[in-house]
């Protein structure tokens, strides 16, 4: 049995929530997109992504394709209006269907998988501080306070769709699986340890465990969006 539970907030530092979800059990799929830009270009973004997304994986397209559309339809809008601001936004994805998961994604939004007590970041961001990271020059623990953590490498409606990089895992969605997708409003404010205690506690609606999610982000400094889908596995 699937059990779900979502939230955004703007935080405490933002005027404008720039991050929009999908949650939809019977469609299977969960969405967090977190867009850039300023008001009414990262919003109309991030509202793109999330309308193509659904409208594409309901027509039975697969999740990386859906996204690459989204991608089109973005530039596609950015164009027309002509705008000199630029128009972009994360995306990270999940597609259920019956014991088996996808995830998809394009920047630095994240999936955790939590099973048998252990988190498990199973995204990789695409993020100027991830490549230093993966060439050894920095650590992750400097990756976290890095002036540069917010830079994205990947985003649509910003890198050439040629080089865009939609990345994909898949997994069993086993009895006791809990997947946690965010925006970085909540990876800026709140620790993998912590997310995963709050995770272990095994709240009695996932509901309850977002709203704890969202709360400590707020309470750490909430500088910037956030929004957390949790999406877990229950026995029958």
């Amino acid at each position: 049995m699937i059990e779900f539970g979502h939230g955004t907030h703007e935080g405490r530092r933002r005027e404008h929530n720039e991050d929009t979800y999908w949650a939809d059990g019977k469609l299977g799929l969960w969405l967090v997109a977190d867009g850039m830009g300023g008001h009414e270009h990262g919003e109309v973004a991030s509202a793109i992504a999330r309308d193509m997304v659904v409208q594409e994986v309901g027509k039975g397209r697969p999740l990386v394709e859906a996204i690459r559309q989204a991608d089109a339809e973005i530039l596609r809008h950015s164009n027309e209006r002509r705008s000199e601001r630029p128009m972009g936004t994360t995306v990270v994805a999940l597609h259920v269907r019956g014991d088996e998961f996808e995830v998809a994604w394009v920047g630095d939004s994240r999936v955790y998988l939590f099973i048998n007590g252990g988190l498990k970041q199973i995204s990789r961001d695409h993020s100027y501080v991830q490549e230093l990271v993966d060439q050894g020059a920095i650590s992750p623990a400097q990756a976290r306070v890095s002036p540069h953590r917010n830079v994205v490498t990947q985003a649509l409606g910003v890198t050439h769709p040629d080089q865009l990089k939609v990345e994909s895992v898949g997994g069993r969605l086993a009895p006791g699986t809990q997947l946690l997708l965010c925006s970085d409003g909540l990876t800026e404010e709140v620790e993998d340890d912590v997310i995963s205690q709050v995770l272990a506690q095994d709240y009695p609606t996932a509901q309850e465990a977002v709203e704890k999610l969202i709360d400590e982000a707020n309470r750490n400094g909430g500088s910037d969006n956030i929004t957390v889908l949790l999406v877990r596995c229950r026995p029958d």
